[in-house]
Protein backbone atom coordinates (compact mmCIF):
# COMPACT_ATOMS: atom_id res chain seq x y z
CA UNK A 1 0.00 0.00 0.00
CA UNK A 2 1.59 3.27 -1.17
CA UNK A 3 1.77 6.18 1.42
CA UNK A 4 -1.11 8.15 -0.70
CA UNK A 5 -3.54 5.18 0.15
CA UNK A 6 -4.96 3.74 3.10
CA UNK A 7 -7.39 0.68 4.16
CA UNK A 8 -10.37 1.52 5.90
CA UNK A 9 -11.08 -1.85 7.99
CA UNK A 10 -14.38 -3.04 6.06
CA UNK A 11 -13.88 -1.76 2.61
CA UNK A 12 -11.31 -4.09 0.94
CA UNK A 13 -9.95 -1.66 -1.46
CA UNK A 14 -6.95 1.41 -0.20
CA UNK A 15 -8.93 5.11 -0.56
CA UNK A 16 -6.88 7.81 -1.32
CA UNK A 17 -5.46 9.87 1.87
CA UNK A 18 -7.12 13.06 0.81
CA UNK A 19 -10.81 12.82 0.35
CA UNK A 20 -13.63 15.69 -1.41
CA UNK A 21 -15.18 17.18 1.33
CA UNK A 22 -18.10 18.52 -0.29
CA UNK A 23 -20.18 20.39 2.61
CA UNK A 24 -19.62 23.91 0.41
CA UNK A 25 -21.13 22.20 -2.84
CA UNK A 26 -24.63 21.35 -1.15
CA UNK A 27 -24.27 25.02 -0.60
CA UNK A 28 -25.81 25.77 2.74
CA UNK A 29 -23.81 28.01 4.75
CA UNK A 30 -21.72 28.70 1.72
CA UNK A 31 -23.83 30.77 -0.36
CA UNK A 32 -25.80 28.60 -1.67
CA UNK A 33 -25.47 25.76 -4.37
CA UNK A 34 -24.03 26.21 -8.00
CA UNK A 35 -24.74 22.42 -9.08
CA UNK A 36 -22.76 22.59 -12.44
CA UNK A 37 -19.70 23.65 -10.75
CA UNK A 38 -19.93 20.65 -8.13
CA UNK A 39 -20.43 17.95 -10.35
CA UNK A 40 -17.03 19.28 -12.47
CA UNK A 41 -15.11 19.44 -9.13
CA UNK A 42 -16.29 16.09 -8.16
CA UNK A 43 -15.08 14.78 -11.86
CA UNK A 44 -11.95 17.08 -11.64
CA UNK A 45 -11.07 15.43 -7.98
CA UNK A 46 -11.52 11.77 -9.64
CA UNK A 47 -9.41 12.82 -12.32
CA UNK A 48 -6.57 13.35 -9.96
CA UNK A 49 -6.87 10.22 -8.26
CA UNK A 50 -8.89 11.45 -5.25
CA UNK A 51 -11.36 8.23 -4.82
CA UNK A 52 -13.16 9.22 -2.09
CA UNK A 53 -15.96 11.69 -1.06
CA UNK A 54 -17.29 12.90 1.94
CA UNK A 55 -20.75 14.11 2.30
CA UNK A 56 -23.71 14.27 4.71
CA UNK A 57 -27.26 15.18 4.17
CA UNK A 58 -27.32 17.98 6.12
CA UNK A 59 -25.07 19.65 3.96
CA UNK A 60 -27.75 21.58 2.16
CA UNK A 61 -30.46 19.16 3.44
CA UNK A 62 -30.12 16.50 0.81
CA UNK A 63 -28.62 18.49 -1.52
CA UNK A 64 -25.03 17.62 -1.62
CA UNK A 65 -25.37 13.98 -1.50
CA UNK A 66 -27.75 14.64 -4.40
CA UNK A 67 -24.62 15.97 -6.47
CA UNK A 68 -22.68 13.35 -5.21
CA UNK A 69 -25.01 10.98 -6.61
CA UNK A 70 -24.83 12.76 -10.15
CA UNK A 71 -21.66 13.14 -10.24
CA UNK A 72 -20.62 9.60 -9.85
CA UNK A 73 -23.44 8.29 -12.18
CA UNK A 74 -22.10 10.74 -15.11
CA UNK A 75 -18.52 9.27 -14.38
CA UNK A 76 -18.87 5.30 -13.52
CA UNK A 77 -15.45 5.25 -11.50
CA UNK A 78 -15.02 3.52 -8.40
CA UNK A 79 -15.11 5.99 -6.03
CA UNK A 80 -16.01 5.25 -2.73
CA UNK A 81 -18.54 7.66 -0.52
CA UNK A 82 -18.68 8.75 3.04
CA UNK A 83 -21.70 10.17 4.37
CA UNK A 84 -23.40 10.72 7.86
CA UNK A 85 -26.30 11.03 10.05
CA UNK A 86 -27.88 11.86 13.80
CA UNK A 87 -28.47 15.98 12.33
CA UNK A 88 -32.80 16.30 11.92
CA UNK A 89 -33.80 19.59 10.79
CA UNK A 90 -37.17 22.09 11.10
CA UNK A 91 -39.94 22.39 8.24
CA UNK A 92 -39.31 25.81 8.02
CA UNK A 93 -37.86 27.28 4.35
CA UNK A 94 -33.97 26.21 3.93
CA UNK A 95 -32.60 29.67 5.06
CA UNK A 96 -34.90 29.52 8.20
CA UNK A 97 -34.42 25.75 9.45
CA UNK A 98 -32.68 24.98 12.83
CA UNK A 99 -30.50 21.80 12.87
CA UNK A 100 -30.34 19.85 15.75
CA UNK A 101 -28.96 16.46 16.68
CA UNK A 102 -31.23 13.44 16.58
CA UNK A 103 -29.85 9.70 16.35
CA UNK A 104 -32.70 7.82 17.70
CA UNK A 105 -32.69 4.20 15.85
CA UNK A 106 -36.18 5.23 13.19
CA UNK A 107 -34.07 8.76 12.11
CA UNK A 108 -31.20 6.85 11.56
CA UNK A 109 -33.11 3.94 9.45
CA UNK A 110 -35.01 6.68 7.68
CA UNK A 111 -31.55 8.90 6.92
CA UNK A 112 -29.77 5.50 5.34
CA UNK A 113 -32.85 4.67 3.13
CA UNK A 114 -32.70 8.37 2.02
CA UNK A 115 -29.10 8.84 1.23
CA UNK A 116 -29.11 5.49 -0.61
CA UNK A 117 -31.68 6.66 -3.09
CA UNK A 118 -30.22 10.35 -3.42
CA UNK A 119 -26.39 8.89 -3.74
CA UNK A 120 -27.63 6.32 -6.40
CA UNK A 121 -26.12 3.27 -4.62
CA UNK A 122 -27.42 -0.15 -3.04
CA UNK A 123 -24.50 0.22 -0.41
CA UNK A 124 -22.76 3.17 1.36
CA UNK A 125 -19.29 2.66 2.17
CA UNK A 126 -19.07 4.52 5.13
CA UNK A 127 -21.68 5.57 7.57
CA UNK A 128 -20.73 8.29 10.55
CA UNK A 129 -22.77 9.52 13.25
CA UNK A 130 -22.27 12.95 12.80
CA UNK A 131 -22.25 14.32 15.94
CA UNK A 132 -23.25 12.62 19.53
CA UNK A 133 -27.15 12.85 20.41
CA UNK A 134 -27.01 13.56 24.18
CA UNK A 135 -30.67 12.16 24.22
CA UNK A 136 -30.51 8.75 22.97
CA UNK A 137 -28.04 6.20 24.57
CA UNK A 138 -25.37 5.61 21.76
CA UNK A 139 -25.37 2.01 22.52
CA UNK A 140 -29.30 1.82 20.79
CA UNK A 141 -28.08 4.06 17.86
CA UNK A 142 -25.07 1.70 17.40
CA UNK A 143 -27.09 -1.09 17.54
CA UNK A 144 -29.50 0.03 14.95
CA UNK A 145 -26.28 1.00 12.41
CA UNK A 146 -24.69 -2.72 13.73
CA UNK A 147 -28.24 -3.77 12.11
CA UNK A 148 -28.14 -1.82 9.03
CA UNK A 149 -24.32 -2.90 8.41
CA UNK A 150 -25.61 -6.92 8.83
CA UNK A 151 -28.37 -6.01 6.10
CA UNK A 152 -25.54 -5.03 3.74
CA UNK A 153 -26.67 -1.61 3.80
CA UNK A 154 -23.12 0.20 4.85
CA UNK A 155 -19.72 -1.31 4.67
CA UNK A 156 -17.77 0.27 7.48
CA UNK A 157 -19.22 2.49 10.51
CA UNK A 158 -17.92 5.50 12.25
CA UNK A 159 -18.46 8.08 14.30
CA UNK A 160 -17.78 11.98 13.94
CA UNK A 161 -17.23 14.61 16.82
CA UNK A 162 -17.26 11.79 19.53
CA UNK A 163 -15.23 11.58 22.59
CA UNK A 164 -13.29 8.61 23.34
CA UNK A 165 -15.57 7.84 26.10
CA UNK A 166 -18.63 7.71 23.85
CA UNK A 167 -16.43 5.96 21.09
CA UNK A 168 -16.24 2.93 23.85
CA UNK A 169 -19.67 2.83 24.01
CA UNK A 170 -20.47 2.48 20.63
CA UNK A 171 -17.63 0.02 20.20
CA UNK A 172 -19.29 -2.27 23.02
CA UNK A 173 -22.06 -2.92 20.43
CA UNK A 174 -20.44 -2.36 16.92
CA UNK A 175 -17.30 -2.10 15.10
CA UNK A 176 -15.64 1.29 15.00
CA UNK A 177 -13.66 1.90 11.25
CA UNK A 178 -13.25 5.82 11.68
CA UNK A 179 -12.90 8.64 13.35
CA UNK A 180 -14.09 12.23 12.36
CA UNK A 181 -12.74 15.09 14.25
CA UNK A 182 -11.26 18.56 13.03
CA UNK A 183 -7.58 19.09 12.34
CA UNK A 184 -5.60 21.44 10.87
CA UNK A 185 -2.64 23.62 11.56
CA UNK A 186 -4.77 25.79 13.81
CA UNK A 187 -7.15 23.18 15.22
CA UNK A 188 -5.42 20.68 17.21
CA UNK A 189 -7.49 19.34 20.02
CA UNK A 190 -7.68 16.15 18.51
CA UNK A 191 -3.58 15.25 19.15
CA UNK A 192 -4.39 15.13 22.65
CA UNK A 193 -6.53 12.43 22.70
CA UNK A 194 -8.72 11.31 19.55
CA UNK A 195 -5.02 10.62 17.49
CA UNK A 196 -3.47 8.41 20.16
CA UNK A 197 -7.18 6.90 20.57
CA UNK A 198 -7.64 5.87 16.57
CA UNK A 199 -3.99 4.37 16.35
CA UNK A 200 -4.74 2.23 19.63
CA UNK A 201 -8.33 0.65 18.34
CA UNK A 202 -6.99 0.53 14.45
CA UNK A 203 -9.42 3.39 13.46
CA UNK A 204 -8.78 5.70 10.41
CA UNK A 205 -8.57 9.28 11.26
CA UNK A 206 -11.04 11.33 8.69
CA UNK A 207 -9.62 15.24 9.70
CA UNK A 208 -12.61 17.86 8.85
CA UNK A 209 -11.99 21.03 7.90
CA UNK A 210 -7.98 20.30 6.68
CA UNK A 211 -7.91 23.76 4.93
CA UNK A 212 -9.59 25.41 8.66
CA UNK A 213 -12.34 26.62 6.17
CA UNK A 214 -10.20 28.23 3.13
CA UNK A 215 -7.76 30.34 5.42
CA UNK A 216 -5.09 27.43 4.71
CA UNK A 217 -5.62 27.95 1.31
CA UNK A 218 -3.45 31.31 1.59
CA UNK A 219 -5.85 33.51 -0.80
CA UNK A 220 -7.34 35.56 1.92
CA UNK A 221 -6.02 38.71 3.00
CA UNK A 222 -7.53 41.53 5.53
CA UNK A 223 -9.59 42.60 3.43
CA UNK A 224 -11.58 38.82 2.47
CA UNK A 225 -14.73 39.26 4.23
CA UNK A 226 -17.88 36.72 4.10
CA UNK A 227 -21.45 37.23 3.53
CA UNK A 228 -24.26 36.37 6.38
CA UNK A 229 -25.31 33.26 5.44
CA UNK A 230 -21.08 31.66 5.24
CA UNK A 231 -20.07 29.71 8.01
CA UNK A 232 -16.88 31.92 8.47
CA UNK A 233 -18.78 35.17 9.18
CA UNK A 234 -19.69 33.18 12.85
CA UNK A 235 -16.28 31.80 12.96
CA UNK A 236 -14.13 34.13 15.43
CA UNK A 237 -11.09 33.06 13.21
CA UNK A 238 -12.09 35.29 10.46
CA UNK A 239 -13.26 38.02 12.63
CA UNK A 240 -10.52 41.32 13.47
CA UNK A 241 -8.35 41.84 15.56
CA UNK A 242 -7.69 37.56 15.49
CA UNK A 243 -8.04 37.07 11.87
CA UNK A 244 -4.59 39.37 11.32
CA UNK A 245 -2.85 36.88 13.81
CA UNK A 246 -3.93 34.24 12.12
CA UNK A 247 -3.10 35.54 8.69
CA UNK A 248 0.30 36.49 9.78
CA UNK A 249 0.96 32.88 10.85
CA UNK A 250 -0.53 32.00 7.24
CA UNK A 251 2.37 33.99 5.56
CA UNK A 252 5.15 32.91 7.40
CA UNK A 253 3.41 29.44 6.98
CA UNK A 254 4.09 30.34 2.69
CA UNK A 255 7.52 30.99 3.53
CA UNK A 256 8.03 27.38 5.31
CA UNK A 257 6.22 25.86 2.13
CA UNK A 258 8.17 27.88 -0.45
CA UNK A 259 11.55 26.53 0.62
CA UNK A 260 10.46 23.16 -0.42
CA UNK A 261 8.49 24.66 -3.67
CA UNK A 262 5.24 23.41 -2.21
CA UNK A 263 1.85 26.03 -1.67
CA UNK A 264 1.24 26.36 2.05
CA UNK A 265 -2.38 24.81 0.83
CA UNK A 266 -0.29 21.22 0.55
CA UNK A 267 1.84 22.24 3.05
CA UNK A 268 -1.03 22.07 5.27
CA UNK A 269 -2.77 19.10 4.44
CA UNK A 270 0.64 17.46 4.22
CA UNK A 271 1.02 18.49 7.68
CA UNK A 272 -2.56 16.98 8.41
CA UNK A 273 -1.02 13.29 6.95
CA UNK A 274 1.53 12.93 8.67
CA UNK A 275 -0.10 12.90 12.34
CA UNK A 276 -1.05 9.27 11.86
CA UNK A 277 -3.35 6.75 10.51
CA UNK A 278 -5.05 10.34 8.68
CA UNK A 279 -7.10 10.50 5.63
CA UNK A 280 -7.58 14.57 4.97
CA UNK A 281 -10.79 16.31 3.95
CA UNK A 282 -10.01 18.74 1.22
CA UNK A 283 -13.41 21.09 0.75
CA UNK A 284 -14.22 22.41 -2.67
CA UNK A 285 -16.76 23.98 -4.97
CA UNK A 286 -15.07 24.86 -8.39
CA UNK A 287 -12.89 22.23 -9.78
CA UNK A 288 -10.16 24.47 -9.80
CA UNK A 289 -9.99 24.29 -5.71
CA UNK A 290 -8.51 20.82 -6.15
CA UNK A 291 -5.86 21.36 -8.17
CA UNK A 292 -2.61 21.21 -6.06
CA UNK A 293 -3.81 17.44 -4.62
CA UNK A 294 -0.90 15.59 -6.37
CA UNK A 295 1.00 18.14 -4.38
CA UNK A 296 0.61 16.57 -1.30
CA UNK A 297 1.78 13.10 -2.12
CA UNK A 298 5.36 11.39 -1.48
CA UNK A 299 7.06 13.61 0.54
CA UNK A 300 6.79 14.30 4.84
CA UNK A 301 7.47 17.28 6.81
CA UNK A 302 10.73 17.25 8.30
CA UNK A 303 11.06 17.33 12.41
CA UNK A 304 12.75 20.95 11.94
CA UNK A 305 9.96 21.77 9.53
CA UNK A 306 7.53 20.65 12.47
CA UNK A 307 9.46 22.57 14.88
CA UNK A 308 9.27 25.61 12.76
CA UNK A 309 5.63 25.24 12.83
CA UNK A 310 4.78 25.28 16.56
CA UNK A 311 7.18 28.28 16.70
CA UNK A 312 5.39 30.42 14.15
CA UNK A 313 1.65 28.86 15.88
CA UNK A 314 3.52 30.08 19.16
CA UNK A 315 4.33 33.62 17.38
CA UNK A 316 1.02 34.21 16.54
CA UNK A 317 -2.08 32.37 17.68
CA UNK A 318 -0.68 31.14 20.94
CA UNK A 319 -4.46 30.87 22.25
CA UNK A 320 -5.98 29.48 18.77
CA UNK A 321 -9.50 28.92 19.09
CA UNK A 322 -11.44 25.63 18.71
CA UNK A 323 -14.34 24.98 16.36
CA UNK A 324 -16.75 24.54 19.08
CA UNK A 325 -18.98 26.83 17.47
CA UNK A 326 -20.13 24.52 15.10
CA UNK A 327 -21.47 22.21 17.25
CA UNK A 328 -25.37 22.04 16.48
CA UNK A 329 -27.80 21.51 19.55
CA UNK A 330 -29.51 18.93 20.82
CA UNK A 331 -33.12 18.66 20.34
CA UNK A 332 -35.79 19.73 22.65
Amino acid sequence: MSSDTILIPGIDTPVSRVALGTWAIGGWMWGGPDDENGVRTIHAALDDGINFIDTAPVYGFGHSEEVVGRALAEKPNKAFVATKLGLNWTDDKPEDRKVFRDSRPARIRKEVEDSLRRLRVETIDLEQIHWPDDKTPIDESARELQKLHQEGKIRALGVSNFSPEQMDIFREVAPLATIQPPLNLFERTCEKDILPYAKKNNAVVLAYGALCRGLLSGKMNKDTSFPKDDLRSGDPKFQKPKFESYLAAVEDFKELAAKRDKSVLAFAVRWVLDQGPVIALWGARKPEQVSGVKDVFGWSLTDEEKKAVDEILARHVPDAIDPTFMGPPNRD
